[in-house]
């Protein structure tokens, strides 16, 4: 039984995307090794962007700054 995270950002993914997501995870290890979509799990995770870091500073700081 496969297990898939996806951790993004909570900055709107709707949830037609997050569908497509779902499916092209699901998908993808199917095609790639075989596995049963049946018994294939995909979680995702909305992360706050005060709470995702890259480069010493949070994703917030980051797009405020235009990064």
């Amino acid at each position: 039984m496969p297990m898939v995270n996806i951790k993004i950002t909570n900055e709107g993914a709707t949830a037609e995307q997050k569908a497509e997501l779902i499916k092209g995870a699901t998908e993808l290890l199917q095609r790639v090794l075989g596995k049963n979509p049946a018994t294939t799990i995909v979680l995702i995770e909305e992360i706050e962007t005060d709470n995702w870091g890259i480069g010493g500073e949070s994703v917030t700081v980051r797009r405020n700054r235009g990064q």
